[in-house]
């Protein structure tokens, strides 16, 4: 039995969960990071004096994204369904998920980060949605990232593929805090802002405010999966893009 991709600890006298991606450098957000991730908050979900939840990583990278392997057509169902399911998770959580990030964040790394809170970055990380560069769509982050910043913003990240280090993703208004510690960034913002408040309290301003967009995120979700397993994969040059990616190869689009 593989040692769990995930390190979880509750910090600050229970007041804080601690979720760091433990399998450096890549933390791959693979089907095993994200069934971790999802039982991880599915345990800690009814702990009645939690104030908030803080999401990093191990290494010098936060996650170069998810398994292409597991993009495949034959998997790629399953795949989105789990991280779909663990967007909503996220958004869904009763009290703020803080992130921190350094290096590289990219692809279904970068989604995850997007189903949190606050996001604290280095000013040299690297956040992007590359997914168009192997001729797919990132379907999570079409419906959150018009959450963080404007619509023209996220059409540019998500048509280029290009990445923003952290400096122009905190003057886009992506990154909420810029820090070269950025864990020990959340961990100030955590005990200055979440750990005096009453955790009940807490839950219903984050039920408040994010109550019309998680019904608009479940509609949303399910429209794009669609879009994504009907009408992408059934493409030649989606195929062709994860096929060459794979093969270490530059892709050749038939633009069909």
């Amino acid at each position: 039995m593989s040692e769990s991709p995930l390190k979880v600890w509750l910090d600050r006298d229970g007041a804080l969960l601690r979720l760091r991606l433990a399998r450096p450098k890549a933390n791959i957000v693979d089907a095993e990071m994200i069934g971790a991730l999802h039982a991880a908050l599915d345990q800690h979900r009814g702990v009645a004096a939690l104030r908030g939840v803080l999401l990093d990583a191990e290494g010098p990278h936060f996650s170069f994204g998810a398994s292409v392997e597991e993009h495949l057509a034959e998997r790629c169902a399953q795949m989105l369904a789990s991280l779909h399911a663990l967007v909503l998770a996220m958004v869904e959580f009763p009290k703020p998920i803080l992130v921190a990030v350094r290096g590289q964040c990219l692809g279904g790394g970068l989604e995850v980060v997007l189903a949190g809170g606050p996001i604290f970055a280095a000013p040299d990380a690297q956040l992007g949605q590359p997914e168009m560069k192997l001729g797919v769509f990132a379907p999570a982050a079409s419906c959150l990232l018009p959450w963080r910043v404007n619509q023209a913003v996220a059409e540019d990240l998500l048509w280029s593929g290009r990445s923003l280090d952290g400096t122009a993703a905190h003057a886009v208004g992506l990154v909420h805090t810029l820090a070269d510690d950025p864990e020990a960034a959340a961990l100030a913002y955590f005990d200055e802002h979440l750990a005096p408040k009453s955790a009940a309290a807490l839950a219903c301003a984050v039920a408040a405010a994010r109550a019309p967009r998680i019904r608009e995120l479940r509609e949303r979700l399910a429209e794009v999966e669609r879009l994504y397993l009907d009408q992408l994969m059934s493409t030649r040059d989606a195929n062709e893009g994860l096929a060459a990616f794979l093969a270490r190869r530059s892709p050749t689009w038939e633009h069909r």
